[in-house]
């Protein structure tokens, strides 16, 4: 199981954001993630790499709410991402929250198919170390309304994470300090999620801000 490379920068979107153009202009099975820290990260690819015509992309989570609800990870990435591409994706994955977090579940695993690995997986980090209601036993469950804004969710869990070829954190902020310590350079528990995603074959890179790695020595 690989080892987390983690990469310290002023400006963690950026690197992100090539990291992520790269990956499409290579083509390949992207999934990508919500909140309000890789917006930009997704506003950059689309200027750096316009044509995602090689691309499928996936969803690490959402919350059960409709597409164009303000919490929406799909309906985020659609702004930030796709809403700016020259060349849209082949084909675009999005977990269908309004469907709630059961059948949501229930139609992203048919959706998946007999796909088993990802390409690129991009994931957040959550102050608290959270990074989804991780079991090993499902390749996407609906997963209890625990975090703000207090929504059911959707989520891939822990085996589909690990198995992707890529994965990548993006960190910022000094409130994710802690938690990304914990994530990166603690032993993987389950009380810090994070700690736990690390690419069975591949790699796994954390990209953070200086704040948010003050504590990682």
């Amino acid at each position: 199981m690989s080892e987390v490379d983690i990469v310290v920068v002023d400006d963690p979107a950026s690197v992100v954001a090539d990291m992520l153009a790269s990956a499409a202009r290579d083509g390949g099975h992207i999934v990508l993630t919500g909140g309000s820290t890789p917006a930009r990260a997704y506003e950059l690819a689309a200027e750096r790499q316009p044509d995602w015509s090689r691309t499928q992309l996936w969803w690490g989570d959402e919350r059960c709410v409709p597409p164009d609800d303000e919490h929406s990870n799909y309906g985020m990435a659609k702004r930030t991402l796709l809403d700016g591409l020259a060349a849209q994706p082949t084909a675009v994955h999005r977990m269908r929250g309004e469907l709630g977090r059961d059948a949501g579940a229930e139609e992203y695993d048919r959706e998946l198919g007999e796909l088993a690995r990802f390409d690129l997986l991009l994931l957040g980090l959550g102050p608290d170390g959270h990074i989804a209601s991780l079991y090993p036993e499902r390749r996407v469950i609906g997963a209890e309304a625990k975090l703000d804004p207090y929504v059911d969710r959707i989520t891939l869990t822990l085996p589909m994470l690990r198995a992707a070829h890529a994965i990548v954190f993006l960190v910022a902020g000094a409130e994710k300090a802690d938690a990304a310590m914990r994530a990166f350079t603690g032993e993987p528990t389950r009380s810090t999620p994070g700690s736990l995603v690390r690419a069975v074959s591949g790699t796994t890179t954390a990209v953070l801000d200086r704040a948010a790695a003050a504590r990682i020595s």
